[in-house]
């Protein structure tokens, strides 16, 4: 599942991509709200995490417009105005709940399955391409009778690759994902990355391999 953070506060957006990674989501977050407008109404996510007071645009007319755009992502709006003005204005623009500041991580995740239930979540436990199988609990990877673990970084690249196989993925959108958009991962620490993944299918015996596309990304391929 895709989530979506639209928040300018740096902390609590970094806390909410650690926390909604730790729990198996794929997460992207921008910081203000002329790029969550576009993010939101040109990716295709499960559900969107929304600031209210944000520069440029604030969520109420985010959320206002994307509905206007008949863009129906889930909207669960977070804010530190607890008057209950403030909460039917959000839910009156199209927001589908509402959570105030500070809040509970437990209730947080809580609100946000009840979001994606409604929208016919279906969370895997497995990915699989190929002869590899990928265990989204253990960070396991199988093939055959033989499994190894990976490392966080390893298996959300991995995770990314497998659940977008045919598709090939820029290693700025891995640095994004997988380190955080403000962190100071280059390059060669995906290719690093890739290089571990690579001797794990070695080790494996899989046919699968990883492809680089010249100064672009990478996407799986399999051995014919």
């Amino acid at each position: 599942m895709k989530i979506l953070i639209v928040e300018d506060e740096k902390r609590l957006a970094e806390a909410l991509c650690q926390i909604l990674t730790e729990e198996k989501y794929m997460v992207e977050a921008v910081a203000n709200g002329a790029e969550g407008l576009h993010y939101a109404a040109g990716g295709n996510y499960d559900a969107i995490i929304l600031d209210v007071m944000l520069p440029l645009m604030n969520g109420y007319e985010i959320v206002k417009k994307l509905r206007e755009s008949k863009i129906s992502t889930p909207v669960l709006m977070l804010t530190a105005k607890d008057e209950i003005y403030d909460k039917v204005r959000g839910l009156d623009c199209g927001a589908d709940d509402y959570m105030t500041k500070p809040f509970s991580t437990d209730e947080l995740l809580a609100r946000l399955r009840a979001l994606l239930r409604r929208q016919g979540e279906v969370i895997l436990d497995e990915i699989a391409f190929s002869d590899l199988t990928l265990n989204i609990s253990t960070n396991t990877l199988h093939c055959g009778a033989k499994s190894v673990h990976l490392g966080f970084k390893e298996f959300e690249i991995l995770r990314i690759l497998m659940t977008y196989p045919n598709m090939i993925t820029p290693k700025e959108d891995l640095i994004s994902k997988v380190w955080g958009a403000e962190s100071n991962a280059e390059d060669n620490n995906v290719e690093a990355y890739i290089s571990f993944l690579r001797k794990k299918f070695f080790f494996l015996r899989s046919k699968v391999g990883i492809q680089t596309i010249r100064k672009v990304g990478y996407r799986l391929e399999e051995a014919e």
